[in-house]
């Protein structure tokens, strides 16, 4: 039993190494009609630049602009030499690059760089091949938008360890292109959204359970189970929906600290609430009102991402399709090892308790970086 319990509590601990937003950088590149030049803006944590390139020089754990200013070529130089472009086989040549800057994303400050590629035989395909931060986060993602010379939408495309070299369409891509792009990236998004997986395992823990007195007591069928995940589920998917739309589309917006230290904080409530089954009928209440929230989180890396104009309903249809095909998965992996395992001793004090308990103190921690604005800690 204590082996079981030291192993789900190191589980927890390494997902919460990684419960933050996943670390992309955001790249537009654009082609013009009748030039071989290639315009791109490049987007890049400072918080990813100052692990490899050590900014912060005193130490004191707030980068300041003069630091960042003073190893602006530093940046660049190690900026493109993990961003190879070539046409026809031919690499092109970074031609210049505009004054650096630095603009706010909804996970914080970003250097943003300007450059200019040459690129001879461009009408023989561009292709690009992405691999910034790949040797030390592999998790590391390069989220692009490529504007083709004449058109007017441009296509998004991700690139990770396993997708780093990829051709750029000189053509617009089709609606099943579209479609197929952004129900890749719901998936990879709630994949990796750990806070999101961890509120909806939260609610999901006690469903295999009936709440007897002061005790958990195993479900007594299937069938009851399934209801309770159903309800679940279906609230949650419901609300987040709803605000992901919304706020794709810009018609509703909140600050993003409000809504990660929201996200948090659900979590920690949801892990808390099976200790005591305070509202044990009644958790897809919460999953309803709590995913209203959550659904502002998925909308941020679908904005970051970069909505089509031509296509901007199969974009939200994709991008949310894949949230809930990524989410099933889940549950379907999850539900059929915890009935089985409800009338155990470890499910229901392992499991139950004592993941509930690490859940709780994990995202309180989360809240109190969000919240506040703190960088690193424990988790």
């Amino acid at each position: 039993m204590r082996r079981w319990l030291l192993f789900i509590l190191a589980m927890l601990l390494h997902a919460a190494a990684l419960a933050h937003k996943p670390s992309d950088s955001y790249l537009t590149i654009r082609g013009a009609p009748q030039s071989e030049d290639i315009g791109v803006r490049w987007d890049i944590a400072l918080r990813d630049l100052d692990y490899v390139l050590e900014l912060d020089r005193d130490g004191n754990g707030a980068l300041t602009w003069g630091e960042v200013r003073q190893r602006t070529s530093d940046i660049t130089r190690y900026a493109t030499g993990h961003l190879e472009l070539s046409a026809g086989d031919k690499p092109c040549l970074w031609d210049s690059a505009a004054p650096m800057q630095l603009d706010q994303h909804s996970d914080g400050t970003y250097a943003v760089l300007s450059l200019t590629a040459h690129c001879e035989n461009l009408n023989r395909g561009l292709k690009v091949k992405y691999s910034l931060l790949f040797d030390v986060d592999p998790s590391h993602r390069g989220l692009i938008q490529w504007i083709a010379p004449g058109s007017a939408t441009s296509q998004a495309l991700v690139f990770g360890t396993d997708s780093a070299q990829q051709t750029l369409a000189l053509e617009p891509q089709g609606a099943w292109q579209t479609l197929k792009q952004y129900v890749v990236d719901g998936i990879w998004h709630i994949w990796m959204g750990y806070d999101h997986i961890l509120f909806l395992l939260s609610l999901l823990l006690p469903a295999v359970l009936v709440r007897a007195g002061k005790q958990w007591e195993p479900a007594p069928s299937l069938r009851r189970s399934l209801v309770e995940v159903l309800k679940v589920v279906t609230a949650f998917t419901l609300a987040h929906s709803i605000t992901l739309t919304l706020a794709a589309l810009g018609l509703v917006s909140l600050p993003s600290r409000l809504v990660e230290s929201i996200i948090a904080g659900s979590v920690v409530l949801a892990a808390l609430n099976n200790l005591k089954g305070t509202i044990e009928k009644r958790r897809w209440v919460m999953a309803f009102v709590f995913g209203l929230i959550h659904g502002f989180g998925f909308a941020s890396v679908l904005v970051d991402l970069g909505l089509p104009r031509d296509a901007l309903a199969l974009a939200l249809v994709g991008f949310n399709s894949g949230v809930e095909i990524g989410q099933m998965a889940i549950v379907a992996a999850f539900v059929p090892v915890a009935f089985w395992l409800r009338g155990t001793r470890f499910y229901r004090k392992g499991v139950l308790t004592v993941g509930s308990i690490a859940v709780a103190l994990i995202a309180t921690w989360w809240f109190v970086q969000r919240a506040f604005d703190i960088q690193g800690g424990p988790f």
